[in-house]
């Protein structure tokens, strides 16, 4: 018999599921405005290499994805994408509008949501639990932002592959190697917290 209580993409097996089960709708749509909300607030910490802005976005949807699941971590980047393109000074810079979407950053913008499902459907699995896998799922995650971004820069400025990469993706390397070790060493803090919690009760 299927408990009713978990709307069909709410994921009990991620950190946030976990903690506040039961996830009914209420809780469910309150997540994925708070996350957009955070990811807005994240879009204004930047710093200009270049032609495109690093921001604190990255590390935000991979936190987004593994933290609320796959589909409910998408729909929390979807109505993030939604806010901007509806004119919320939620981009970077505290700009909106959807002429964002075909600039030069839009494929980094329009990549959230997959990297989000893809995340959270490697958290859904349980490797947000151990530090190894954790990593792995952020940086599957980070690879998908980066190739969508390096993509459309490439068609957007004409440049060619390489030129592209040289600034649309070599610059934030580092920055992004950083933001996967920070998400993958506190998902399993996280867990550790919430089952150290749960035993105390017992």
């Amino acid at each position: 018999m299927i408990d009713s209580t978990y709307p069909n993409y709410a994921k009990p097996e991620t950190l946030i599921g976990s903690a506040l089960a039961p996830l009914d709708w209420t809780r469910s749509v309150g997540l994925v405005f708070a996350f957009s909300l955070l990811m807005a607030l994240a879009a204004q910490i930047r710093i200009q290499i270049g032609l495109v802005p690093v921001t604190g976005q990255t590390l935000v949807v991979l936190l987004t994805g593994a933290l609320l699941g796959s589909r409910l971590g998408a729909a929390a980047m979807i109505v993030y994408l939604v806010e901007g393109v509806c004119g919320l000074p939620f981009f970077s810079g505290g700009s909106g509008g959807l002429a964002h979407l075909f600039g030069p950053t839009g494929g980094y913008l329009v990549s959230f949501p997959a990297a989000a499902f893809v995340t959270g459907a490697f958290a859904e699995h349980g490797w947000d639990k151990k530090f190894p896998t954790a990593v792995a799922a952020m940086a599957i995650g980070s690879l998908i932002i980066l190739a969508s971004g390096w993509s459309w820069f490439a068609i957007v400025t004409n440049s060619a592959p390489m030129a592209a990469f040289e600034l649309a993706v070599k610059p934030f390397i580092i920055g992004d190697l950083v933001k996967i070790l920070l998400a993958a060493a506190a998902l399993p803090a996280g867990w550790a917290l919430l089952n150290r919690k749960a035993s105390e009760k017992n």
